[in-house]
């Protein structure tokens, strides 16, 4: 019987013995320390604290290391206490996650004789770690980031899940590495210096976040998704990637066929997440990954499904009768909330959970959701990677039509003639077709960049001071290029889809989430996103997902008659957030306040004129800067949260 599954924080470190001094071997880790780097993520697990330090709890420590872990209990028994161990106390190990294929793995380990002191998902790692070394991560199947030390070895083993549900920072010298699940962990260390990695802030201007393993610190790195770490005692490192998603083999299957496989595997992807000893429910937006997911719990619980669904009074941005729809298609426990743009309070504490500048305007109401949430439920299910399986998003589309000759010779046309009418909206139909249009004389890869990028080269050199424009080292344009033109993958849609689940998705979709629910609390699961249904999706030829102008053709076609014909039928909206229209409204003071000209030009890292320009423009209707703007907003935030 399941005994215990945790969402958690997990923190550590290790002291070095370098060039031979006793460094390493005679200074251990201050329990003080380790309750200071717990208390930063105490949000991630809220019910209780558990430290392993080699100090006190080994008889002949190999280095000085001290493991920590804040829990969030999901099964509240009494045996799901972290650290965990194995049968001499030799290994030990502290997780974030869930392992949802524990007891298959468990009862393979009993058979080749290990003994369990738990019913934990925790310790079948332990054991597997004994049999299989790092390679045990390729047995997993969940979401994880773990620790494990070894002390026979003497070695530190640090691993993410493949797809990087679960962040994991860390920072290295000749004389420590320090782990944790946020940045906030590491920085409780007296050592680490707050220094600005001018990198990474131009990739964050580039994209909107800050991708692996940079972070914004010069000092941190993120462990990238499915990779791993392995520490010696005197501080060699090695990381490791140990799986790739790959769009090249193709099955051959009958359309029927792939519609019943599809559900077999999205139907057993969204059971083993309903495990669950506490209030559990799912987030609702009414799109067609959500609502399936709500269905298939439906069908697989004796009661009620409690959903959680939010929108904005703004037309255009709001889906929430979608979501009633679904609702009392599956006859669920419905909860509604209303966003509004009173986000001044809320933006710093977001900014501060964030822990690095990121820019995505929908954390807002994916905090909201998930906070509200919260009240009701502890695990909460998802739709995301639905689009990204299955080929959902309206720039697919857009590659596909932009790459026969007759569409480049009319978008340039149109490009020309379309008209500036009335103040620019995202959402509107003439700014989609411009943003669309403006990439006609493109090849595929610069397609797929233009539309994933916040400030392109030429103008983030005018928004850099002089002080800081030649110390940045790469153009951080080359990230996303490389991925697309060396994707696993032999046509344009797979090289699309295999760029947004390297990148994309884990990047900042999956940042958004962890950190939107994580910091109220609660647990996000995502069926779609499990890799033995994401390695099938792969698999499915391309012209079967976009199948003529249809996105997501072959999902659509496996949830016929499953969900209401309303929702299958409706375009794609987006989680999108009317960030625009409330920097022309409520927010403009806000707004003008923090990216003053003063302000921008103290700082030192950005010249205020280029930026009073965006706002001008944005304010004035002549263009929708509205993201950007938010970019520049969250950035100047952040370094007052981080570091004035």
């Amino acid at each position: 019987m399941l005994e215990s599954i945790t969402m958690c924080g997990i923190c550590g470190r290790i002291n070095f013995d370098p060039n031979g001094t006793s460094f390493g071997r005679n200074t251990p880790v201050s329990d003080d320390l380790m309750h200071r780097m717990c208390d930063t993520i105490i949000h991630r697990g809220p019910d209780s604290e558990g430290i392993f330090n080699s100090q006190s709890q080994i008889s002949n420590p190999k280095s000085q290391i001290a493991l920590g872990i804040r829990r969030l209990a999901i099964i509240d028994l009494t045996t799901g206490d972290q650290p965990i161990h194995n049968e001499d106390k030799s290994i030990w190990l502290v997780l974030n996650g869930e392992i949802y294929n524990f007891q298959e793995l468990r009862d393979g380990l009993l058979k080749k004789g290990h003994s369990f002191y738990t019913k934990t998902d925790t310790e079948v790692i332990v054991h597997l770690y004994e049999e299989y070394g790092v390679d045990c991560v390729k047995h997993l199947r969940g979401m994880f980031a773990l620790a494990l030390w070894d002390n026979n070895k003497g070695q530190l083993f640090l691993a993410r899940d493949r797809l990087g549900k679960k962040p994991l920072y860390y920072a290295q010298t000749d004389r420590y590495l320090i782990f944790g699940s946020e940045m906030k962990a590491i920085l409780a260390n007296p050592e680490i210096k707050k220094e600005v990695d001018l990198d990474a802030l131009d990739y964050y201007l580039t994209y909107y976040y800050i991708p692996s393993p940079l972070s914004i610190f010069k000092g941190i790195r993120k462990l990238p998704p499915a990779s791993y770490l392995v520490c010696d005692a005197n501080g060699a490192i090695k990381i490791e990637r140990y799986w790739q998603i790959d769009y090249r083999a193709k099955h051959s299957l009958s359309q029927k066929e792939y519609c019943n496989r599809i559900m077999e595997l999205l139907e057993e992807s969204t059971k083993i997440r309903m495990i669950s000893d506490v209030p559990l429910g799912a987030l609702l937006s009414g799109g067609i990954d959500s609502s399936a997911i709500v269905g298939l719990m439906a069908r697989n619980s004796s009661k009620p499904i409690k959903t959680f669904s939010i929108g904005f009074g703004e037309t255009g941005y709001s889906e929430l009768k979608y979501a009633k729809l679904v609702a009392e298609h599956f006859k669920t426990e419905h909860h509604e909330f209303i966003v509004t743009p009173k986000v001044i309070d809320i933006l710093p504490d977001l900014v501060w959970h964030y822990g690095e500048p990121y820019a995505d305007s929908s954390m807002l109401p994916s905090y909201y959701v998930a906070r509200e949430t919260r009240k009701h439920v502890t695990v909460a299910l998802n739709g995301d990677g639905g689009d990204e399986n299955f080929a959902g998003y309206p720039r697919y589309l857009a590659q596909k039509l932009m790459s026969l000759p007759l569409a480049r010779i009319l978008s340039r046309m149109a490009n020309l003639l379309i008209p500036p009418l009335g103040p620019a909206d995202p959402k509107s139909f003439f700014t989609r077709l411009k943003r669309f249009t403006a990439v006609a004389g493109l090849n595929p890869a610069q397609r797929y960049l233009v539309w994933q990028l916040c400030f392109n080269s030429a103008y983030r050199q005018k928004l850099y001071s002089p002080l800081i424009r030649d110390k940045i080292n790469q153009p951080s344009e080359n990230y996303l290029m490389d991925i697309y033109n060396h994707a696993k993958a032999d046509n344009h849609l797979d090289r699309m889809l295999y760029t947004d689940v390297t990148a994309y998705l884990p990047e900042d979709l999956l940042v958004k989430m962890d950190i939107a629910s994580m910091a109220n609390s609660l647990e996000s699961r995502s069926p779609f996103l499990d890799h033995k249904l994401m390695e099938f999706s792969a698999g499915i030829p391309a012209n079967l997902k976009l199948k003529g102008f249809t996105l997501k053709h072959l999902l659509k076609k496996s949830l016929k008659g499953f969900l209401p014909d309303e929702i299958l039928m409706r375009g794609k909206m987006g989680f999108g957030v009317p960030i625009s229209r409330w920097f022309r409204g409520e927010l403009k003071g806000y707004l003008q306040e923090i990216l003053s000209a003063e302000s921008i030009r103290k700082r030192g890292y950005l010249q205020p004129e280029p930026i009073q320009e965006l706002i001008r423009q944005h304010l004035a209707g002549q263009a929708d800067h509205g993201a950007r703007l938010w970019a520049l907003l969250v950035l100047e935030l952040w370094f007052r949260e981080f570091i004035d």
